[in-house]
């Protein structure tokens, strides 16, 4: 089967399923915004649970599941449905094998998330009752695996942890710990050829005061860039950069640690951080000074390692010209211009726009060996391919 890569339409927030190329059609989920409009069939809201669970697996007693679960951080937009539409808590407690499908909780087999993001975050607002629910999960997930030395543990009880707590408070999760700048290939405690994923943030506790104070809630986040390949012999399909809502102090961080090895930031798709905010991009706001606002040359480099004919994508509600952020004009005309390179000739999409502001679907990019398509563009993306060059190249100072 092809490997795709889904981005649901919900509004400001994030919601995006990776299938993988794989017999068994491997899924990561990254993030998760099920609003309560989504959930009443009285509202006209986008169906997403739905959308959703037509594109899972069933296990061999019929229910849904996801191989893995991303969490970049833990705000409402982020987080929202997770009680209501996913089982939390060993399988063998599984309460809906008796219920419809459409009513059945969906199986989390692994979770992918970061304890920074969680002490960084409360320390700023309050955890919503999901985020809660979730942090309590991951929680005993990593409880099961100490007890249990990180052998044998099975699918609904699996985590990996993304970047290092405090304190040596993850010194002794070796096998379930995945460091910054550390690259790995698995998903539910398989070892996969059809995934390669680098983790990229959030960075380590700060011994500086105010370099930990910016590293808090937003730039906490945690940043993948996952290689998706199209098949078991095309490995370079897809270059996917997910990064949550980090802002710019990170980006510029980032490009600081990588603009000598720009590869590792390079994209096919790249999901315009927080929603297509400005502060993603600048230190300014853009209510108060719009245009005049300056970007900071070091988080657009970091932005802007495009692969020709890549796409970048706000998961976000309709874009328009006013001072609202997210989303943002502003950073929509940035990243237009990244893409409207000579040597990139890509696309800017919003999910909230696609096909239409009044009826969005979810935006659905096929992955082949020329990189990720959406269906309507398969023909003229592969002519375009071949006509600006036979390889995708990054491009190394935005």
């Amino acid at each position: 089967m092809a490997a795709k890569v889904t981005f649901f339409p919900v509004g400001n927030g994030d919601m995006t399923l990776v299938t993988l190329a794989d017999v068994e059609g491997t899924t990561l989920l990254i993030d998760l915004h099920i609003r309560a409009a989504a959930d009443d069939p009285e509202d006209d809201t986008r169906d997403v649970a739905k959308d959703l669970r037509e594109r899972l697996n069933k296990d061999d007693k019929g229910r849904p599941y996801v191989d893995a679960f991303l969490l970049s951080h833990p705000d409402k937009d982020h987080c929202t449905g997770l009680a209501t539409h996913f089982h939390l808590g060993a399988l063998a407690d599984y309460p809906d094998d008796n219920k419809a499908y459409a009513d059945k909780k969906i199986v989390i087999r692994e979770i992918w998330s970061s304890p920074l993001v969680y002490r960084r975050a409360s320390k700023t607002h309050t955890l919503t009752v999901d985020a809660k629910a979730f942090n309590t999960e991951a929680k005993r997930r990593v409880q099961v695996n100490r007890d249990k030395g990180f052998k044998g543990v099975e699918a609904g009880d699996r985590i990996l942890v993304m970047g290092e707590d405090e304190n040596g408070k993850t010194d002794d999760l070796g096998p379930i710990l995945i460091k910054v700048d550390q690259e790995f290939a698995r998903i539910n405690g398989q070892a996969t050829d059809f995934l390669t994923a680098r983790l990229l943030a959030p960075f380590p506790k700060q011994e500086d005061a105010a370099e930990e104070d910016l590293l808090s809630k937003n730039n906490s986040s945690v940043i993948l860039n996952l290689q998706i390949a199209a098949s078991k012999t095309e490995k370079d399909g897809c270059k996917f950069l997910t990064a949550g809502d980090a802002e710019v102090g990170i980006w510029e961080r980032l490009w600081a640690r990588n603009k000598g090895k720009a590869a590792v930031l390079e994209y096919d798709l790249l999901q315009a951080p927080h929603h297509c905010s400005w502060h993603s991009l600048s230190y300014d706001s853009w209510s108060q000074k719009r245009e005049k606002g300056e970007v900071s040359t070091d988080a657009r480099s970091a932005l802007s390692q495009a692969r020709s004919g890549a796409f970048i994508v706000a998961s976000s509600g309709e874009i328009k010209d006013d001072d609202c952020d997210p989303p943002c004009i502003g950073a929509k005309r940035e990243y237009q211009k990244i893409v409207s390179k000579e040597t990139v000739k890509g696309q800017f999409l919003c999910t909230g726009e696609y096909p239409n502001s009044k009826s969005p679907e979810p935006l659905e990019f096929s992955v082949t060996g020329e990189g990720p398509q959406k269906p309507q563009d398969k023909e003229s993306s592969k002519k375009a391919a071949s006509i600006i060059t036979p390889t995708r190249t990054p491009q190394p100072h935005g």
